[in-house]
């Protein structure tokens, strides 16, 4: 079993920063990927942002590009998710989630991945 921790959720003005972190605890050694996602009361999770274990190829949602950066600490097995320039829209419940089945073309969906965090909430007041 794998254990998924997020932390650092809060409250912040609009065009404030926020800083993400999710930490893996378990049976993580064969992990390809780990995303972030999140969910907006009466919408869908979708996703925002992944990163490769190996490699550390990065995957942005177009609404987060250039205002969200997502990175890993592989020592820790921890991955952060840097958030700039916040939206009232980006206010949202922030899952994160470890893929440990290798996808490539679901590395932004929720079926790419197999173990998901309880999440922390993201509110941006305007």
């Amino acid at each position: 079993q794998v254990q998924l921790v997020e932390t650092g959720g809060g409250l912040v003005q609009a065009g404030g920063s926020l800083r993400l972190s999710c930490a893996a605890s378990g049976r993580t050694f064969r992990s390809y990927a780990m995303g972030w996602f999140r969910q907006a009361p009466g919408k869908e999770r979708e996703f925002v942002a992944a990163i490769r274990w190996s490699g550390g190829t990065t995957y942005y949602a177009d609404s987060v590009k250039g205002r969200f950066s997502i990175s890993r600490d592989n020592a820790q097995i921890t991955v952060y998710l840097q958030m700039n320039s916040l939206k009232p829209e980006d206010t949202a419940v922030y899952y994160c989630a470890l893929q440990q089945i290798y996808s490539d073309t679901n590395i932004g969906t929720k079926e790419g991945y197999q173990y998901w965090g309880q999440g922390t909430q993201v509110t941006v007041s305007s």
